[in-house]
């Protein structure tokens, strides 16, 4: 420590470094601006998989009864969607029987993993594995590449 100023050494390194002295005064340093980090290229095949993943957890809720499935409209292709629309149809009117296991189907719904594989520029094949109360199930999907966005054109629910 610096009896006259009561400054420590390291401290007076370091203000030192960024001060430049020019005829006997102290003015900052003048630094170059920050370049800024290049744009990160996104992998494509991670893109994937976390479509393939909300897709799928929206697919099962739909089928759960917890979503309207109006809300894949933008992610489904028409046939895709018209397909999930009947099963989730079929699903509440099976959970409405007399089945005591019928109202436990899709509950509290979880995707556990998901794979992708790219099959050409345009398309992707994923699948999932999505974990409920009382089973495991698989589901598959087909992406392609459409002019905004990727979409679903095969959706199969096991």
């Amino acid at each position: 420590m610096n009896p006259v100023t009561g400054i420590r050494a390291a401290a007076a390194t370091t203000t030192a470094s960024a001060l430049r002295v020019v005829s006997g005064t102290a003015t900052p340093a003048i630094r170059p601006a920050a370049v800024p980090a290049p744009l990160r290229v996104v992998d494509e095949n991670h893109e994937i998989c976390a479509i393939s993943r909300s897709t799928v957890q929206a697919a099962i809720e739909v089928l759960a009864g917890t979503r309207p499935a109006q809300q894949l409209s933008r992610r489904l292709d028409p046939r895709c969607l018209a397909a999930l629309q009947h099963r989730a149809a079929l699903t509440r009117r099976v959970a409405s029987g007399s089945s005591p296991t019928a109202g436990r189907l899709h509950r509290n719904p979880s995707v556990r993993s998901v794979r992708a594989c790219r099959v050409s520029d345009d398309v992707y094949e994923a699948s999932a594995v999505v974990v409920e109360e009382s089973r495991v199930r698989a589901v598959a999907l087909r992406l392609e590449r459409g002019t905004v966005a990727w979409r679903v054109t095969v959706l199969e629910i096991g």
